[in-house]
């Protein structure tokens, strides 16, 4: 589990195409050494397995079906990732629970600053746009944000400076693809109180 408070921007080293997936090595000198044999890290939102370990670089096996449905298969050489340890017992909740679970990629649309704010307009599928409210939580590229609006089709975020600076959404611009979650709180709601199949009310 995850909290989408980023501890560092890496960079990808190297890109091994392996039988239906890939191997993926991530130069990340500040938290290289925190990371154990088989520990889950968030890489630009995607829960990843370390496989390898070294003093800066770290590898990840990739399965094919992550490559598929996330922006983890367009990685290459020199691309810039947010990264998050896993949670532990004792870290502080700064953000809200995310799985590393990715719904859907979505598109950012525009950006405009306002302020000392940077706004963000992403297009996202339906399978994501209905858990979005606004002032509800959702990951995007593993950073815990707030929705401040639902638009046609998507919905705005804000960003602070040190967001901006602390993540790759400095260099953020239209066309770019990002990995969304929704919130694990609106899965669990709806199915509790939605329909079970059988035509009545769950509750």
């Amino acid at each position: 589990m995850f909290t989408g408070i980023i501890q560092e921007v890496g960079e990808v080293a190297a890109v091994a195409p392996e039988a239906n997936g890939a191997r993926i090595t991530v130069r990340m000198p500040g938290l290289a050494t925190e990371i154990g044999m088989g520990d889950s890290v968030a890489v630009n939102g995607t829960c990843l397995t370390a496989v390898e370990l070294g003093p800066e670089l770290i590898a990840f096996e990739v399965m094919g079906e992550t490559l598929a449905r996330t922006t983890t298969g367009a990685l290459g050489p020199g691309s810039r990732v947010n990264l998050e340890p896993a949670l532990r017992p004792t870290d502080r909740m700064g953000g809200h629970v995310v799985q590393g679970h990715v719904d859907g990629v979505g598109e950012v649309r525009g950006t405009r600053p306002d302020g000392i704010a940077k706004v963000v307009e992403i297009a996202a599928p339906p399978a994501v746009l209905r858990y979005v409210v606004e002032k509800g939580s959702i990951a995007v590229d593993g950073v815990s944000l707030t929705v401040s609006a639902e638009t046609d089709g998507g919905f705005e975020i804000w960003l602070i400076p040190h967001t901006c600076e602390a993540t790759t959404f400095d260099a953020l611009a239209p066309g770019d693809r990002v990995n969304l979650e929704a919130d694990v709180l609106a899965k669990y709601v709806e199915r509790l109180t939605g329909d079970r199949g059988d035509g009545a009310a769950a509750g």
